[in-house]
C-alpha cells in the first residue's frame, strides 16, 4: 500500500472508459482475509467480521473472494495521475435525483471520534476520512442492510483513488471538504479517451470536456446521478468525503448483496473495467481489516 501504488492508479479508472462513465474508478475483489476479527464499536455495541472485515457495528462484514495467483498493482495498465483543481463540486439537493438524498444520520453524528481514531491510527487513514467511509456504510446498513458493505471496501477504494483525499498536496479539512479540490486528467480524446462535457464545467472546472472529480473520482454525469449527501448539509459535493463515500456506497449496493464474492467483484469491476485494480482494493480491504482486527476488543469505545 505505498504511496507510489496509490497516485499510480489513482486514474486507473480512465483505462475504462466505459467503466468511467459508469461511475470512476471504483473496483472490488477480495482476498482472502481474516476471519472472526473482533470490530470496533462505532456504536455502544461490537460485532465481529470474516473475509474483506467490516470493523463497524451493524454493518455486515464483506464477503471474500480469491484474487488471481501473482496478482499485482504493478500490472494495471493505468499511467497518470489527477491534477489538484479549484472547481466547486457543490450542487443543491433541490430539484436532483432521489439518489442525492441525504443520510438519515450525518457521518460525524453516527461515528465514535474514539473509534475513528483508533481505526486511523491502526491504518494510516487520516481520521476524517475514517468517519466518512464508516459514516457511509452505517447509513447504506440503514437504508439497503441486504447489501453487506463494510467501510473498508470504501477505505480500500479512496486509498487506490486518491490516498485518501490527499493526492496533489490535497487534505481533507475537518468540514469533510478536500482542498485544493482533486481533479482528474482532461478526458479530451489525448492521452486518455474523449469524454464531451456534461456539467458546462460546474464540477470539474473544464467547459471543454469532462474530468474525474474528488477523492472518490466520480465523472459529472455520474455523480448528476449518484451525487449523494453523507454530511447532512444539504449539499451534494463530490469534493466532501462524507459525500463522496455515500454516493460511492449506494453506487456499488445497486449491483446486489455484497456478502456475495461474485456480486462484490462484480460492483467494484464496475467502478473500473481492470481486474488488476479490483485485486489491489481487494488486497487493500483486507489489509485494513487485519489492522483492524489487531486493535484490542474494546479500544476505541466512546
Amino acid at each position: 500500500m505505498s504511496a507510489r501504488v496509490g497516485l499510480g492508479l489513482l486514474i486507473s479508472g480512465m483505462v475504462a472508459l466505459a467503466a468511467w462513465l459508469a461511475v470512476g474508478a471504483l473496483g472490488a475483489s477480495a482476498a482472502p482475509g481474516p476471519t472472526g476479527a473482533a470490530a470496533m464499536p462505532v456504536y455502544a455495541d461490537v460485532v465481529a467480521g470474516a473475509g474483506v472485515t467490516d470493523a463497524t457495528p451493524g454493518v455486515a462484514a464483506d464477503a471474500a473472494a480469491t484474487a488471481p495467483d501473482g496478482a499485482d498493482a504493478a500490472t494495471s495498465t493505468t499511467t497518470g495521475a489527477a491534477a489538484a483543481g479549484t472547481a466547486s463540486g457543490a450542487a443543491p439537493l433541490a430539484g436532483g435525483p432521489a439518489t442525492t438524498a441525504p443520510s438519515a444520520l450525518p457521518a460525524e453524528a453516527s461515528v465514535s471520534a474514539p473509534w475513528a481514531a483508533a481505526v486511523a491510527q491502526a491504518t494510516g487513514i487520516p481520521v476524517r476520512a475514517v468517519i466518512g467511509y464508516a459514516g457511509a456504510a452505517l447509513a447504506l446498513q440503514q437504508e439497503q442492510p441486504s447489501c453487506g458493505l463494510g467501510w473498508n471496501t470504501l477505505a480500500a477504494l479512496g486509498f487506490v483513488e486518491s490516498g485518501h483525499g490527499t493526492h496533489g498536496g490535497a487534505s481533507i479539512r475537518a468540514d469533510g471538504t478536500v482542498s485544493p479540490s482533486i481533479l482528474g486528467p482532461a478526458l479530451d480524446g489525448g492521452q486518455y479517451a474523449a469524454v464531451s462535457d456534461t456539467d458546462a464545467g460546474a464540477l470539474d472546472g473544464d467547459p471543454s470536456g469532462d474530468r474525474a472529480v474528488g477523492p472518490m473520482q466520480f465523472i459529472p454525469s455520474t455523480w448528476q446521478q449518484w451525487g449523494a449527501d453523507g454530511s447532512g448539509d444539504g449539499v451534494a459535493d463530490p469534493q466532501q468525503i462524507d459525500d463522496a463515500s455515500l454516493a460511492a456506497a449506494r453506487y456499488l449496493c445497486h449491483y446486489g448483496a455484497l456478502g456475495d464474492p461474485s456480486a462484490w467483484r462484480t460492483a467494484v469491476f464496475a467502478y473500473n473495467h481492470v481486474d488488476s485494480y479490483v485485486d489491489l482494493v481487494a488486497t487493500t480491504a483486507n489489509g485494513y481489516a487485519a489492522a483492524v482486527s489487531a486493535i484490542p476488543t474494546g479500544a476505541g469505545n466512546g
